[in-house]
């Protein structure tokens, strides 16, 4: 059973003052997170424990790798030739594995290298590759075949001069300058291109390097003695035919290209092109060229870039035009690609720094599904609606419910945040915490606003908490297995990323990626980590996440107050735009009724009175009735393929002031949806109430300034004891001190709750003869 009463609006106590609304929910709240004491320490464990395991891997980690075999060599060397040897390390007294380690301020000169076709790679003409001038598929088997490069543009005459000019006829060699001649021809090797230039390893292969000529009749195998420190070679030079191809389009020259990639073909073969030109409108006045590349051998998530051997593609087309330009004793040679130089460095993994991105994004979202199953909570259990019965506005209830969760937040990211650098993870440390704060505090805004606004999307906890934890570990899923690919590839549309990055989640990983970036190459090159100078780096998209959350936290959290106060409080939608007035007594009211569908029958002779009564009420202009229902209906729509369930169908009635009206009514007889629609816990499916003059669709809070209330089931916080709660409740009231003190102890007096400490008990302890006796 429950009951509701009202007084009037002129007898109402005066409103309580917001700061004193704000006061006891805050109370209330740091009371009630005391409470929960034990899930806070849960909370704050996870990063810890994240923290402290990737720490643990960390060290097991560079004490693996701090091994000589891992680390530039070092031999006893007798210097000073008096018999003493003296420790000297460096790339002479190197492995292979060692070297790149090494210091080396004299990095060593490379001829540039094209990234070629294996032989038995090479494009052939097939069965899914019907072009007629590529060579028969024979060839394979003497590995024979040619490289092949596909040429388009608008002026094919032209074209055809410039991929001319591109391959030599013959062969230039000087057997005593052999790396300095070898530049001067084209060279090619099917070798995997390497992390860096320090020791190319195609000249270190038992792979042959090429020559590419028109022609390889009676060509000679040459030979480039290599010698690097401890490494020597006698690198083999072979011939290989450069097989130039038109087609008619771009589009031809991409298919073409497309279909030779292994999953470009239903026979799942390679089939591969060495590369294509688009000439595009180039003539004497303009030279305009796109270039087709294998970019294979790009790095993925988590490996190292590699040379993708581009250079010498851009000088041959560069050259081609050159000599179509001023003659064929013109060209731009290309000697030599070396590394700068370099001080030691170790072999090192910094898993705080690779791993971050996707395990730092599940520990900074972890109090988000907590966040919002409180609020969630409070509004499935009619909490937030209880609250506002008991005088506890809009404005108060925002300000106090954001600034807590933000502060539960913050306190939750300072711990992790403080641990990660006191363990000294580079995540942490290398990067400014000046970047790290704005970033972590702005994030936690937007998130918190993010809850709020999905709090009024559920209405049920547990749906909630399961959404919120899916979205929480399926985001870095998505983050580390998708998302980072899209940052990475530089072809990918800005735009859709930053479209993507609106997502919370993504957001939120791409600023721990930069992080995580800046954290490594810091580490490997020897300099900090991002500082603020590096905002404007265009490469950096940490400058534009910080905008983006910024601008997101202020729209989300708009959106989310005028969602609450247009679902939870029931205003207009456009209630920003309606004019307020200071206050509204029920002298100055005017009824505007609503036009209802409902169709009821009536049989009874009261009934139809009743109806009546309230149709002559409704046209008066000041009625002088304290309640007033108007077609009051409420329906349940109907669920596993029932019916709909109506539960109150068309209710008029008029109540006078200071009258004590009971309703009475068998089991389902709609007496509970009744009064849920007068308090505000549902909202009527047609028709409406008036309370005071009030309208109970868009007016509730003001008709809570009037309204006491006591409800079927319990409302309350299990975590609060039963004088929390009146404390609470009599805060409200602006009670305080010892007015406050005496008339909780006299209310619990008045319930039989005072004595043997019952009163100090937590509700969710109570028997139901506490709850309801």
């Amino acid at each position: 059973m429950q009951s509701f009463g009202f007084r009037r609006l002129g007898d109402a106590p005066r409103a309580t003052p917001f700061w004193t609304q704000a006061n006891a929910l805050l109370i209330k709240n740091l009371t009630y997170q005391k409470r929960n004491l034990r899930r806070n320490i849960s909370l704050i464990s996870f990063p810890i424990i994240l923290c402290s395991l990737l720490a643990a891997i960390q060290t097991f980690v560079d004490k693996n790798l701090d091994n000589p075999d891992l680390n530039c060599g070092c031999a006893c060397v007798d210097k000073n030739g008096d018999g003493k040897c003296e420790k000297v390390c460096g790339i002479e007294y190197s492995s292979p594995m060692q070297a790149p380690n090494c210091p080396n301020p004299s990095p060593p000169r490379w001829a540039p290298v094209l990234q070629m076709p294996a032989p038995n790679f090479r494009a052939v003409r097939t069965d899914f590759f019907p072009y007629t001038d590529l060579p028969n598929e024979s060839c394979r088997e003497s590995a024979s075949c040619p490289v092949t490069m596909l040429f388009t543009g608008k002026n094919r005459s032209l074209g055809n001069i410039l991929a001319g000019n591109m391959v030599p006829s013959s062969l230039f060699w000087n057997s005593s300058d052999a790396m300095n001649a070898a530049s001067l021809n084209v060279l090619g090797s099917e070798k995997k291109p390497t992390t860096g230039g320090y020791v190319d390893s195609t000249f270190f292969s038992s792979l042959p390097l090429y020559y590419i000529l028109r022609q390889c009749v009676k060509s000679p195998t040459v030979s480039i003695p290599v010698s690097l420190f401890s490494l020597t070679n006698a690198q083999k030079v072979a011939c290989v035919q450069g097989l130039q191809l038109w087609r008619n389009s771009s589009s031809q020259v991409n298919d073409e290209i497309y279909r030779g990639y292994i999953n470009g073909n239903p026979e799942g073969k390679i089939n591969e092109i060495l590369s294509g030109f688009d000439f595009l409108n180039s003539d004497r006045n303009n030279f305009n060229v796109t270039i087709w590349y294998n970019s294979s051998y790009k790095a993925s998530a988590g490996s190292p870039n590699v040379l993708l051997r581009v250079p010498r593609l851009v000088n041959l087309v560069s050259n081609g035009y050159l000599k179509f330009m001023l003659g064929a004793g013109t060209e731009m040679p290309f000697q030599f690609v070396k590394e700068m130089p370099k001080h030691e460095t170790k072999t090192q993994i910094d898993f705080s720094s690779n791993l971050g991105a996707l395990f730092f994004t599940w520990v900074i979202l972890q109090p988000f599904p907590v966040i919002l199953t409180s609020l969630v909570s409070e509004k499935q259990q009619k909490l937030r609606i209880m609250m506002k019965m008991h005088g506890l506005g809009d404005g108060p209830y925002w300000m106090i419910s954001y600034a807590y969760f933000l502060t539960v937040y913050a306190v939750y990211m300072f711990c992790f945040v403080m641990f990660g650098s006191v363990i000294g993870l580079d995540f942490f440390t290398m990067n400014d915490y000046g970047i790290q704060l704005v970033f972590y505090l702005l994030f936690i805004n937007v998130l918190v606003s993010v809850a709020f606004l999905m709090a009024g999307m559920f209405s049920d906890v547990k749906t909630a908490e399961v959404s919120a934890y899916i979205g929480v570990f399926g985001t870095g899923l998505l983050g580390g297995f998708l998302f980072q690919f899209f940052i990475e590839d530089p072809s990918f549309p800005h735009g859709w990323l930053i479209l993507m990055e609106l997502y919370p989640g993504f957001m939120l990983y791409r600023g721990l990626y930069e992080f995580a970036f800046f954290s490594v190459t810091g580490k490997i090159i020897g300099t900090s980590g991002m500082q603020w100078g590096d905002l404007t780096d265009s490469t950096n998209g940490m400058g534009e996440i910080l905008i983006i959350m910024l601008f997101e936290w202020i729209v989300v959290l708009l959106i989310a107050y005028y969602i609450d106060q247009v679902l939870s409080s029931g205003k207009h939608p456009l209630f920003f735009l309606q004019r307020h007035d200071k206050k509204t007594t029920s002298n100055n009211l005017v009824l505007e009724r609503q036009r209802s569908k409902v169709v009821v029958q009536i049989d009874k002779h009261d009934v139809r009175e009743e109806r009546e009564k309230v149709e002559r009420l409704l046209n008066e202009r000041h009625p002088g009735h304290g309640v007033i229902c108007d077609h009051l209906k409420k329906v349940y729509p109907g669920r596993d393929g029932n019916p709909e369930k109506f539960a109150v169908r068309g209710l008029s009635l008029a109540i006078d002031r200071g009258e004590c009206f009971g309703m009475l009514g068998p089991n389902g007889a709609g007496k509970t949806s009744f009064i849920s629609m007068m308090i505000g816990l549902t909202k009527p499916t047609a028709g409406t109430a008036f309370v005071e003059g009030l309208d109970i669709r868009t007016e509730m809070n003001a008709v809570y300034e009037s309204m006491g209330v006591c409800p079927q089931h319990d409302l309350l916080w299990d975590n609060l004891t039963g004088r929390e709660h009146l404390l609470f409740y009599g805060r409200l009231k602006s009670l305080k001190g010892s007015a406050l003190i005496q008339a909780v102890e006299e209310s619990l007096k008045e319930v039989n709750l005072f004595k043997g400490g019952v009163a100090d008990k937590q509700a969710g302890m109570y028997s139901g003869g506490c709850l309801y006796g």
